[in-house]
C-alpha cells in the first residue's frame, strides 16, 4: 500500500474567508439574541399579555416563552441535520446548504424589524415566530459551517483554526454591538426615550451585517471535493440512503466509540453553556431588572474579552493539549455558574431608587408622585390583576391612559424625563390614602418612597420586587452574599452582570472553540459532515434540553433553580470528559478514512 498524507495544510485566505461566517452571524448572537431583542420581546409580551400568558394550558412568563422559542428552532435542526449531513458527504452541496440556510437566517433577523407593522397584541408573536426561523437558519447554518473545519487544514492546525474563527466572531460581534450601544445611548428624542425606529433597525442591520460578512465566506472557501460523488437522487431516494447510512453508523459505534462518548460529554456540558448564554439576557431583564444599556455593556464586555481569551486558550492547548485546556475552561463555567445564582440588587437607600417617588410640595401643601427611570423602563403590565390595582389607587400614581390601546382603557406609567407636569407627575393631599396604598404594597413587583411632609420616612417594597429575597428555594444565596459581599462593596447589580460578563467572556471562546475543534480531531474526513451533523444534532438537542429544563424548573420553582439545574449539566460533562481518549479517536478518524479512500494509512 502507498503512503498517504490524510491531512492537508491549511490555505490562508480560505481560513480568513471562513473565519469570516464567524464574523457575521455572531452579530446575530449578541445585539439581537442577547443583548436587544430579549428586552424587546419582554417588554412587548408584557404590553399584550401582562406578566404571564395561558399557552398550552400553562401560565408561562416571558423568558418562559423565550426559552421554547430557542428550544423548538434546535429541536428542528436536530432531527434533520445527521440526514442531511449524510447526503453532503456523497455530495458537493455543503456550501450550497450553508447559502440556503444564511438567507434564511439573515433574512427571518431583518424580518423582525417589521414587527412594529402589526397590532401590539400581535408584535410579541411576530418576533417569536421570525426569531425562531432564524435560530433555524443559525443552527442549521452551523451544522455545515462547522463540517467544513475538518477540510481547512491539518488536526495540529486544528485547535488555532477554530479558535481564531471564535476570535473574529467576538471582534465582529463587538463592532456591531459597541455602535448599537452608541446608537441607544445617545439617539433619542425630546422626551429622553429611543425614537421608535431605532431598535427595529437594530434587527434589520444585524441581519444585513451576517449575510454581507458570510458573502466573504461563500466567496473565499470552497466546496470540499467529494472522493466518489454519487448521483444526483430525488427526495425519497436521498432521505432511505440517509437513513440505511445512519442506521449502518450507529451499528458501527465501537468503531468510534471515543468519539460517541466525547458528543455526550460535548452534549451536557455545551447544553449548559449555550442555555446560559441565550437566556442571560432575559434572566438579568426579568429577574436582575437590569435596563438594556446596562445589558448591552455588558455583552460588549464579553465580546472583547471573549476574543483575546480564545487566542489564549490556543496557546494553552498547544502547552497542554486540547482535552485539557477544554476541560479547564469548563471547571471555569462551574465556578461562573455558580457565581450567577449569587446576583442581586443592592437593597435600595436613597429615594431616588425607589419606583415610585412621594416628594412633599411645600407650595401647594401636596404629595408630587413621580416614576423611577427603572420602573418607567420596565413598564407597566397589562395584566389585568395590576391593572385592576392600578384603577383601584389611580388617585395616588402617576399614570395615563395608553392611546395604543383602542378597546381597552390600559394605564401607563407617566414619562419621568417629560418637560411638562401633565405626563411627568401627579399629585395628591389626600395622605390618609396614601397611607393605605403603602399597606396593599405587599402582592406587587414595586417600591415606594415619601420624602418630607406628615408621611416622611415612609417606604413601601412589594413581594415581587427585584431586591425582595427570601421566598424561593435558593434565595439564600443571594441573599447571603449581598450582606456579606456585594453590599459591603457597594456593587450594583450592574456592576455585578459586568463581573459575570468578563468571567464568561475569558472562557466563553476557549470552550467553544476547543470542543469544535477536538471534535474535528477525531472525525473521519470523507465523513465530517456525517459526523458534524451528529454533533449538531447533540449540540441542538442539548439547545432543547437547556431551555426546557430552564422553563420547567423556573415555572416549578424560580429561575434561580433554572439557573442552578443548567450549572449540573455542566459538571456532569466535565466529568465524562475524564473518558474520552483523544489519540484513540484520532486513529479511529484516520483508519476510516483510509478504508473510505481505498489506502492503508501507514500510521
Amino acid at each position: 500500500m502507498r503512503e498517504v498524507t490524510l491531512d492537508r495544510q491549511s490555505n490562508p485566505e480560505s481560513v480568513r474567508g471562513y473565519a469570516f461566517y464567524d464574523w457575521g452571524k455572531s452579530a446575530f448572537e449578541t445585539s439581537v439574541t442577547t443583548a436587544v431583542l430579549p428586552a424587546w420581546f419582554a417588554y412587548l409580551f408584557l404590553k399584550a399579555n401582562g406578566l404571564e400568558a395561558e399557552i398550552l394550558g400553562r401560565n408561562m412568563t416571558s423568558d418562559a416563552v423565550w426559552s421554547v422559542a430557542v428550544a423548538i428552532g434546535a429541536l428542528l435542526v436536530a432531527i434533520a441535520s445527521p440526514s442531511l449531513g449524510v447526503i453532503a458527504d456523497r455530495r458537493a452541496i455543503k456550501m450550497w446548504w450553508l447559502r440556503i440556510l444564511t438567507y434564511l437566517g439573515a433574512g427571518s433577523t431583518i424580518a423582525l424589524a417589521f414587527a412594529p407593522i402589526f397590532d401590539i397584541s400581535l408584535q410579541w408573536v411576530w418576533i417569536f415566530v421570525m426569531f425562531l426561523l432564524a435560530n433555524i437558519g443559525l443552527n442549521g447554518a452551523g451544522v455545515f459551517y462547522n463540517a467544513l473545519l475538518p477540510h481547512m487544514g491539518t488536526d495540529d492546525e486544528m485547535d488555532a483554526i477554530s479558535n481564531k474563527a471564535f476570535a473574529y466572531g467576538y471582534f465582529g460581534g463587538g463592532i456591531l454591538l459597541f455602535v448599537h450601544l452608541l446608537m441607544i445611548t445617545f439617539i433619542v428624542n425630546d422626551s429622553g426615550s429611543n425614537p421608535s425606529w431605532l431598535i427595529p433597525f437594530v434587527m434589520a442591520s444585524s441581519g444585513a451585517w451576517w449575510l454581507g460578512f458570510a458573502m466573504l465566506t461563500f466567496k473565499y472557501v470552497p466546496e470540499p471535493e467529494i472522493e466518489n460523488e454519487m448521483e444526483s437522487l430525488g427526495i425519497s431516494e436521498s432521505a432511505k440512503l440517509a437513513f440505511s447510512e445512519l442506521k449502518k453508523t450507529f451499528s458501527e459505534w465501537r468503531k468510534f466509540k471515543t468519539l460517541f462518548i466525547y458528543m455526550f460529554a460535548y452534549f451536557l456540558f455545551i447544553d449548559g453553556i449555550n442555555s446560559v448564554t441565550a437566556l442571560a439576557g432575559i434572566y438579568g431583564i426579568s429577574v436582575l431588572g437590569l435596563t438594556t444599556s446596562a445589558l448591552i455593556a455588558t455583552i460588549l464586555v464579553i465580546q472583547f474579552v471573549a476574543a483575546p481569551c480564545a487566542l489564549g486558550f490556543t496557546k494553552l492547548a498547544e502547552a497542554t493539549s486540547t482535552k485539557s485546556a477544554l476541560t479547564i475552561s469548563l471547571i471555569g463555567w462551574v465556578v461562573v455558574v455558580t457565581a450567577a445564582l449569587s446576583f442581586a440588587p443592592l437593597e435600595l437607600s436613597g429615594h431616588s431608587e425607589y419606583d415610585f417617588q412621594y416628594d412633599w410640595n411645600e407650595d401647594t401643601s401636596e404629595y408630587d408622585i413621580t416614576v423611577g427611570e427603572t420602573a418607567f423602563a420596565l413598564k407597566l403590565s397589562v395584566d389585568e390583576s395590576e391593572q385592576d390595582w392600578v384603577v383601584e389607587w389611580l388617585n395616588v400614581m402617576p399614570v395615563h391612559i395608553d392611546e395604543d390601546y383602542k378597546d381597552r382603557t390600559i394605564y401607563e406609567f407617566n414619562d419621568p424625563n417629560q418637560e411638562s407636569d401633565e405626563y411627568r407627575t401627579a399629585s395628591t393631599a389626600d395622605t390618609q390614602l396614601i397611607e393605605m396604598f403603602f399597606e396593599d404594597f405587599s402582592e406587587t413587583r414595586f417600591s415606594a418612597s415619601i420624602s418630607g411632609g406628615p408621611l416622611d420616612g415612609h417606604l413601601a417594597l412589594g413581594d415581587e420586587h427585584p431586591t425582595s429575597l427570601g421566598d424561593g428555594p435558593l434565595d439564600f444565596v443571594p441573599e447571603t452574599v449581598r450582606d456579606k459581599l456585594w453590599e459591603p462593596l457597594g456593587f450594583s447589580v450592574m456592576y455585578q452582570f459586568l463581573l459575570l460578563g468578563c468571567m464568561a467572556g475569558a472562557l466563553l471562546g476557549g470552550s467553544q472553540g476547543l470542543a469544535r475543534s477536538l471534535f474535528g480531531q477525531m472525525v473521519p474526513e470523507t465523513r465530517s459532515a456525517e459526523f458534524f451533523g451528529f454533533f449538531g444534532f447533540f449540540g441542538k438537542v442539548a439547545a432543547l434540553l437547556g431551555p426546557a429544563i430552564y422553563a420547567f424548573m423556573t415555572t416549578m420553582y424560580d429561575s434561580r433553580v433554572g439557573v442552578a439545574s443548567l450549572c449540573l449539566l455542566i459538571i456532569a460533562g466535565t466529568f465524562l470528559m475524564r473518558m474520552v481518549d483523544v489519540d484513540s479517536g484520532r486513529e479511529d478518524a484516520r483508519a476510516e478514512d483510509s478504508r473510505n479512500r481505498g489506502i492503508e494509512d501507514s500510521s
